[in-house]
């Protein structure tokens, strides 16, 4: 599957969290041969759980596997520290990233440990993010720690 494939599993998932009244960050979580474990988006607001963000939500949708070495993690925004432990704990190997310029989680630490980083700078999330921290500021600031 081609990173524009993989990133429009993310972006989807993004929107229909923010047709939810949600934070529209997606991710999705693909097997070494580009198989798709799972999709989810951040549900803190739907939840009323600060720890479904994006990428856990994809995690977990994957299910337990005996080893996440080979897969990609596809995200929508930067991950933040959070989701950045998560990524290395389990030893996924690829992070490819929609944007950073709106929040730039601990992808440069992710690199210096060995995960291979792709940040895309796509326009779409990009978008989707901007029009978001700017309809919603203290939601935003909220969801990463700055309230």
């Amino acid at each position: 599957m081609k990173t524009t494939e993989m990133l429009a599993v993310a972006i989807a998932e993004a929107q229909i969290g923010l047709a939810e009244g949600g934070i529209p960050i997606g991710a999705a979580l693909f097997g070494p041969s580009g198989e798709l474990w799972g999709r989810g988006r951040n549900r803190r607001v739907q939840d009323g759980d600060p720890s479904v963000h994006g990428e856990t939500s994809a995690f977990r949708a994957a299910g337990r596997r005996r080893s996440y070495v080979g897969t990609t993690m596809v995200t929508t925004l930067s991950p933040c520290w959070y989701c950045s432990g998560l990524v290395r704990q389990f030893g996924i190997s690829t992070v490819v990233i929609g944007e950073s310029r709106t929040f730039t989680g601990g992808h440069d630490w992710l690199a210096e440990n060995g995960v291979e980083i792709t940040i895309l700078d796509d326009p779409t999330c990009v978008g989707m993010m901007t029009d978001f921290i700017e309809a919603n500021p203290a939601l935003w600031n909220e969801d990463i720690g700055s309230a």
